[in-house]
């Protein structure tokens, strides 16, 4: 185990999890976007039965604030279906050019909830505000399972006694600390796949 200098875990979980559909609940806050957008980048369908708040708040594509984000909405919404999720996705008009909206709504979220927030500009920086907002549902479904697969790697290099440190294969072959999937498994999508071309070109 003392030779051990590196673990690197590939996984096939966030991939399987969003083909079979077991991602876990998740509630998700779109600001500054009207229920018509869940038409675009399929955003309905991922969404599924889960809880949506449209908030009103977001800015505009010169990053000025467009409209007044409506934290009591935010509040109101957590407190209701703070019990049935198990993760919240943020996204908001133009995070990519001020996040100030996003940044709010997880601080607010923080206070009556100690389940994990994923923000759409943190994971994408696309202007397509549906496309962040899928990105942002999806990550959020997929912390939760991502972090009993960490933890259970964890356990088994203890038990081995293993002490070196954990990363993750990403989709593109390369790798990530074990903290930064835990954050954003979004990016192990196709992590399997991409480490078998890895080793066969190796």
């Amino acid at each position: 185990a003392a030779g051990v200098t590196l673990v690197s875990l590939s996984t096939t979980l966030a991939t399987n999890a969003l083909v079979e559909g077991r991602g876990r609940p998740v509630g998700l806050v779109l600001i500054g976007l009207d229920e018509a957008r869940l038409g675009r980048a399929r955003l309905a369908e991922a969404l599924g039965g889960d809880p949506v708040a449209f908030v009103a708040g977001g800015h505009g594509a010169d990053g000025g604030e467009r409209e007044a984000f409506d934290e009591g909405a935010l509040l109101a919404f957590v407190e209701r279906w703070d019990e049935l999720v198990e993760a919240w996705a943020v996204s908001a008009l133009f995070a990519t050019r001020n996040p100030a909206h996003e940044r709010r709504a997880q601080a607010l979220i923080a206070r009556t909830s100690d389940k994990p927030v994923s923000l759409g500009h943190t994971l994408s920086a696309g202007l397509d505000a549906p496309r962040r907002a899928l990105t942002a549902l999806l990550n959020a479904r997929l912390v939760p399972l991502i972090a009993e697969l960490l933890d259970a790697a964890r356990r088994l290099l203890a038990v081995r006694g293993i002490a070196a440190p954990l990363m993750v294969v990403k989709g593109d072959g390369s790798l990530i600390g074990a903290a930064v999937a835990a954050d954003c498994p979004v990016e192990t999508i196709l992590s399997g796949p991409a480490a078998s071309l890895v080793g066969a070109s190796f």
